[in-house]
C-alpha cells in the first residue's frame, strides 16, 4: 500500500461512489448491467496480470495500466453493484470472512 494515499472504510467508500453517481439523472445501472462491468472489469484485471505475472507481454500498441488499476475499477463497479441493491458492503464482508474463518480455520498450514 502506498503511503501518500487516503484510506477510506467501505462505509466512506459507498457514500463517495453515491455522491458521485447521484449527481446524475440516470442513477446506478441496473443489477444485469453492473453484473456484466463487473465481468467486463475482471476480464481487464486478468489481462493485467497476464501482462504482468504470466507468458503474454504486452504489445507496444497497448495502453499501459496496472493491476492497481484494475482493482480499483473493480472496486467502483462493486460498490455501484452493492449500493444500487442498499447492501452494505461491512455487513456482507463481515459475514463472509467469519463464514471463511469458520469454515478454513483447519484447512491450511498455520505460521
Amino acid at each position: 500500500m502506498t503511503a501518500n494515499h487516503p484510506r477510506y472504510t467501505t462505509e466512506e467508500i459507498q457514500k463517495r461512489v453515491d455522491n458521485y453517481i447521484g449527481q446524475f439523472k440516470e442513477g446506478y445501472f441496473s443489477p444485469l448491467s453492473l453484473m456484466a462491468r463487473l465481468s467486463e472489469e475482471t476480464g481487464e484485471l486478468a489481462r493485467e496480470v497476464n501482462h504482468y505475472y504470466g507468458e503474454k507481454p504486452k504489445k507496444t500498441t497497448e495502453e499501459e495500466n496496472t493491476v492497481e488499476e484494475e482493482l480499483g475499477d473493480i472496486m467502483f463497479v462493486l460498490t455501484c453493484f452493492a449500493n444500487s441493491l442498499d447492501i452494505d458492503l461491512s455487513a456482507a464482508f463481515e459475514r463472509s470472512i467469519g463464514k471463511i474463518e469458520t469454515r478454513d480455520k483447519d484447512r491450511w498450514t498455520q505460521k
